[in-house]
C-alpha cells in the first residue's frame, strides 16, 4: 500500500490541498507507527490552511490535529503499547496522512465500545470540551451557561456533558435543522440566531440576570453579544473564531459587570503527558458509559479533503466530521 499525505502547498483556499505519495515512516526511539483509520476535521485545520495561524515554513504544510487508528510497530524504549492496540491522539499538525510515526506518550488507548472513527472525530473536540467546563469556567450544578455553535462538533459534546452535570445550557445555532439537533443533545433551549439577535432571548430566559459563562467559538460575529449576556462576575470563554478574529475588544468592555475573559488553547492543557492521560481518561469514561454520544455525522475521503474544507467553511455540516484514508 502506498502511503500518502494531503499537503497544503501554500496558505490559501481549499484548492491548495493536494495528495502526495510518502514513504511509510519508521518509528524512532519513543515513537509508535499508527496506521490511521480516520482523521478528524476541524476549523483549526482551516485556520492553519489559510495562514490565519502563521506557518513556520513557507510551503508544504501537513494539516490535521486529531486522528485514530491501529499501532503497527513501536520504536525502542516504548512501553505500554504494542502492535494491534487501537489509539487516538490530538497533536498540532501532521494528521492528514495515511500512516504516521508519533511520540508514544501522545497516544491514548481506546476503550472497548469506542470506535476509531468516533475517536478520530472526537478526541480534539472532546478534550476541548473537557478543559472548557472543568478549567476555563468550572461549571457547577445549577449554573446557566450559553454555548454558541451548539450544533457543531464541540457544541454537541458540551450540551450533553453540561446536562449530565446538572447545568442548564442555552445554545445558539443557525436554522431549524441545527436547532433541533442541538436540542436533542442536552440543551435546555436553543436560539436560532438566523431569526434575530440572541441577546434579548438569553436575558429573557435568565430573568434578566444573564448567564454565568459564555463558551464562544464564533468570535467576530458574537463577542459583543456574548459579553452582554453575562451576569455580574460572569466569564467570557473565547476558544475559536469561525466568523473571524475578534477586533476592538478592550479591558473596559469587562468593567460594566466586573467580567472575566479568557482565550484558552487546547494544546496548553495537554502538553504534559500525565495531564493528557488524565483528561483523556475523563473523556473516555463519558464516551464509554454513554453520558456523551459522539457519532461521526459527516464522512469524506481523506483524498477529498478540499471538498470537506469547503463544506465546513460554508457551515454545510453539523456535528463531527471525519476524513477516511
Amino acid at each position: 500500500m502506498q502511503d500518502y499525505a494531503i499537503i497544503a502547498r501554500e496558505p490559501g483556499g481549499p484548492e491548495v490541498l493536494e495528495r502526495r505519495a510518502i514513504a511509510t515512516p519508521a518509528p524512532g526511539p519513543g515513537e509508535a507507527l499508527v496506521r490511521h483509520e480516520a482523521v478528524g476535521l476541524n476549523f483549526l485545520d482551516i485556520y492553519h490552511r489559510t495562514g490565519l495561524y502563521p506557518w513556520e515554513t513557507p510551503r508544504d504544510l501537513v494539516l490535521g490535529s486529531e486522528a485514530a487508528g491501529v499501532v503497527e510497530a513501536v520504536g525502542a524504549g516504548v512501553t505500554g503499547l504494542e502492535p494491534g492496540d487501537r489509539v487516538a491522539y490530538a497533536h498540532p499538525l501532521g494528521a492528514y496522512v495515511s500512516a504516521r510515526a508519533i511520540a508514544a506518550d501522545r497516544l491514548l488507548k481506546l476503550p472497548e465500545g469506542v470506535s476509531t472513527e468516533t475517536a478520530a472525530g472526537v478526541i480534539l473536540k472532546g478534550l476541548t470540551a473537557e478543559y472548557l467546563i472543568h478549567d476555563s469556567y468550572p461549571v457547577r450544578a445549577g449554573d446557566v451557561v450559553l454555548v454558541h455553535a451548539a450544533a457543531g462538533g464541540v457544541g454537541l459534546l458540551l450540551g450533553q456533558w453540561l446536562a449530565a452535570k446538572g447545568v442548564r445550557a442555552i445554545g445558539t445555532a443557525g436554522g431549524a435543522e441545527k436547532v433541533a439537533l442541538a436540542q436533542a443533545h442536552g440543551y435546555d433551549t436553543v436560539i436560532d440566531y438566523g431569526t434575530g439577535d440572541f441577546v434579548d432571548p438569553v436575558m429573557d430566559l435568565t430573568g434578566g440576570h444573564g448567564v454565568a459563562a459564555v463558551y464562544d467559538s464564533v468570535g467576530a460575529e458574537t463577542w459583543r453579544g456574548s459579553l452582554a449576556c453575562l451576569r455580574v462576575h460572569g466569564t467570557f470563554v473565547n476558544f475559536g473564531q469561525s466568523s473571524g478574529a475578534i477586533e476592538g475588544f478592550t479591558f473596559s468592555d469587562l468593567a460594566r459587570k466586573s467580567l472575566h475573559a479568557t482565550r484558552p488553547t487546547l494544546f496548553h492543557f495537554i502538553a504534559d503527558p500525565g495531564e493528557l492521560q488524565r483528561r483523556g481518561a475523563a473523556l473516555a469514561a463519558v464516551l464509554a458509559d454513554g453520558t456523551v454520544r459522539a457519532e461521526a455525522r459527516n464522512r469524506f475521503a481523506l483524498s477529498d479533503a478540499a471538498r470537506a474544507h469547503r463544506a465546513l467553511e460554508t457551515r454545510a455540516t453539523t456535528g463531527t466530521s471525519i476524513l477516511v484514508p
